[in-house]
């Protein structure tokens, strides 16, 4: 600390008064005090009408002009001090790549990188001759930048000039002399203004690498959605090929087993067939024996021997075992019909069954858009929304271009899609994809639901959230309550006269939303839709109650 005060003092003590630096080619005037060469004879030049010469410092007075003498001892201690002042000037690089520019004072074959760039010199320097902008005062008040971009991209190719003022009619940097030509009358700026916008170029870069690292995440969480989606079908097809070959394997093991019950009955009506068989092959070739001695015994002429054998022949004929009656005619048109039955049946279960698994199946389809986070974003996924006349209750009336429905005392007529037994209705549109939309109302209850197209319109149980087809949100003076299949919820939140709903079928997502001047979300449900969804609306007023309305928001 204390070299440095030295050196202060003594840069002062040394330094020309007339330009307040360090002497270059330092003179000594008769008077005896020094200056700069050229300082002084500047100063003696601006007082050569006078006809007298005068010290700067002192005011002594000559008659002629002084001849100047070099003081050899002050430029040593001079030197000597600037060589005690100069910071280190960093290492030389020499210059490589494509991209580097070399210093405009090298001379060897193998110039250095220019590190700094003078404004003012208008030249580039390496760090061995950037050395003397560090150490002559002078050069000191020179405006140094890094060297990025080669020094003549900074320069008018017309005047050959730094450029230093913005065209805000031409959007370009121009020089002062262009400023007056051929860019006068335009709007123009200082580079100083204009620097302040490139200032924000680092907070637009925070934001963009805030943006880039919000992406990042995105694409992770959808990098390991695709891998789950693969994981998840891979084991469903597994599955899906398990069940079905446990369902073949049963099929063929019954199918050898009725085949194993008819081979087996049919050995057993054989074997009987064949039993009473053999008997009746004895008898036959009996009787045929006997027919051939009646036939020869026809032939014979002596009567009286004829009638002896044939009293004999005639008692031996007849048998006592009686004949196996004749089987009546079976076959197994029974067996058939029973196992036509069971095919019937086997494809009236899997008709049955398909659509509901063909829908389940397609409902596992992943939705990999982002959610929405802004009421900006939700209100791109709208699309136009109208209550249908058919499904109101009766003593709703619907106005406003079918998106607002009030009480009325005069019914509707009746209708099969029409409830009946609750004041609510349903929307035309019947939803499978992305949607949002927001109702508002005044009422003691409104309810902002959604439901399948066939739920029950006339049952006790029609109401939106008392069945299982059908998702209702219900707004009270007291707070939100959520209904599914007869199950209440209670919801937290502030209350607000607008509910917002967004549905993403695909994902089996459901939000309600209280919407002001800040949009929060109130729900989420997560679950699977078979069918698609129809938004619908419900309400609940004594037939005193005055203002009641319920309204889907365009």
């Amino acid at each position: 600390m204390a070299e440095k005060q030295q050196q202060h003092q003594d840069e002062v003590r040394f330094c020309c008064s007339i330009c307040m630096e360090l002497p270059k080619e330092a003179v000594t005037v008769d008077c005896g005090h020094n200056y700069c060469r050229s300082c002084i004879e500047g100063w003696w030049d601006q007082e050569k009408e006078k006809e007298k010469y005068s010290c700067p410092q002192c005011r002594e007075t000559f008659i002629k002009r002084p001849v100047l003498k070099r003081n050899n001892m002050l430029e040593e201690l001079v030197e000597k001090l600037k060589t005690n002042m100069q910071p280190s000037p960093p290492a030389a690089v020499v210059c490589g790549d494509l991209g580097d520019f070399v210093c405009d004072f090298c001379c060897r074959a193998e110039p250095n990188k220019a590190t700094m760039s003078c404004l003012t010199c208008l030249a580039s320097f390496c760090p061995a001759h950037l050395e003397p902008h560090y150490s002559v005062p002078v050069l000191r008040k020179h405006r140094l930048v890094s060297a990025t971009v080669p020094l003549q991209e900074k320069m008018c190719t017309k005047h050959n000039k730094l450029v230093e003022v913005y065209c805000l009619t031409d959007k370009q940097l121009v020089c002062y002399l262009c400023a007056g030509d051929e860019h006068k009358g335009h709007a123009t700026s200082s580079l100083s203004a204009q620097k302040a916008k490139v200032n924000l170029l680092a907070s637009s870069r925070k934001e963009v690498k805030k943006r880039v690292q919000q992406r990042e995440m995105e694409l992770k969480k959808l990098i390991r959605a695709e891998e789950n989606l693969k994981s998840c079908a891979e084991s469903a097809l597994e599955d899906c090929d398990k069940i079905f070959i446990q369902l073949i394997s049963s099929m063929q093991k019954r199918h050898m087993e009725v085949s194993q019950l008819i081979r087996e009955q049919e050995n057993s009506a054989v074997a009987q067939a064949q039993a009473l068989q053999r008997p009746l092959l004895e008898e036959i070739s009996k009787l045929r024996r006997r027919s051939t001695e009646l036939e020869e015994l026809s032939r014979d002429d002596d009567y009286i021997h004829v009638i002896q054998i044939f009293q004999s022949l005639s008692s031996s004929c007849d048998s006592s075992d009686p004949s196996p009656a004749a089987a009546p005619l079976r076959s197994f048109i029974d067996v058939n019909e029973c196992l036509s039955q069971l095919r019937d049946k086997v494809e009236t279960v899997l008709s049955d069954s398909w659509p509901r698994i063909s829908a389940i199946v397609s409902s596992v389809e992943f939705s990999f858009l982002p959610e929405p986070k802004t009421r900006e974003e939700f209100l791109c996924c709208r699309r136009p929304l109208t209550l249908d006349v058919t499904s109101s209750y009766p003593y709703l009336s619907l106005t406003g271009d079918n998106l607002r429905v009030r009480p009325s005392p005069i019914p509707y007529a009746a209708h099969p899609d029409r409830f009946t037994e609750f004041p609510q209705v349903l929307c035309r549109e019947g939803l499978s994809e992305r949607c949002y939309w927001e109702v508002t109302g005044h009422a003691r209850m409104l309810s902002a639901a959604v439901a399948y197209k066939d739920i029950s319109r006339t049952s006790g149980d029609s109401r939106f959230g008392y069945n299982d087809k059908s998702w209702s949100l219900e707004r009270t003076e007291n707070g939100y309550t959520y209904y599914h299949n007869n199950v209440e919820t209670n919801v937290p939140g502030p209350y607000s006269r607008r509910i917002g709903v967004y549905l993403d079928y695909k994902a089996g997502i459901l939000c309600f939303y209280h919407v002001s001047d800040q949009m929060g979300l109130l729900l989420k449900i997560q679950t699977t839709f078979i069918q698609p969804l129809y938004p619908g609306l419900g309400l609940n007023y004594e037939w005193y109650d005055v203002g009641v309305f319920a309204q889907l928001l365009d």
